[in-house]
């Protein structure tokens, strides 16, 4: 294989990637260029490929850092798994259905969250942790049409939350 340092191919291993690396899930994979890899962009080459030996290095070092970051219950499902985008959407749809539950769980969290003794300081900081979580677990429609629209305006105004504003 030609000695190529191709910084922005997926198939590019830096040597800061090490298996052992704990990522932070599709932010880090994005920032080390790997995210073709779980997103099914990235496909296997055909067997007698030039690319196909970097491919599964590549792929492998997706799936430990992958196997790195999940918990015990969700790397037993995934021990013997040999694709980066197959384990990816697994633990996506598993991440998914746990979703469902944080965004009903927040809703209740925020409708019931009272200052009581708290300083408005930490009461202002807990709602804002709250719709926070809340704003990083739901996808907005991207649709031109009227629920969408309401869907955002409502982001909109929860995000503009501020007790201390003029």
């Amino acid at each position: 294989m030609a000695n190529n340092c191709n910084f922005n191919d997926p198939l590019y291993i830096h040597p800061s990637d090490t298996p052992g690396t704990n990522l932070s899930y599709a932010i880090a994979l994005r920032a080390k260029n790997k995210i073709a890899l779980i997103d099914g962009s990235s496909r296997r080459p055909p067997v007698g490929s030039p690319t196909l030996l970097q491919w599964e290095r590549c792929n492998a070092l997706v799936l430990s850092w992958i196997m790195n970051t999940v918990s015990n219950e969700f790397f037993g499902g995934i021990i013997y798994a040999s694709d980066a985008s197959k384990v990816w959407t697994d633990l996506k749809k598993q991440s998914d259905k746990i979703n469902g539950s944080r965004v009903f769980s927040l809703h209740r969290e925020i409708g019931r969250l009272t200052q009581g003794n708290s300083t408005v300081s930490t009461y202002y900081c807990k709602l804002k942790q709250l719709w926070d979580e809340y704003s990083a677990l739901i996808v907005l429609p991207s649709c031109e049409c009227d629920t969408a629209r309401k869907y955002l305006e409502h982001d909109c105004m929860s995000n503009n939350i501020g007790f201390f504003s003029s």
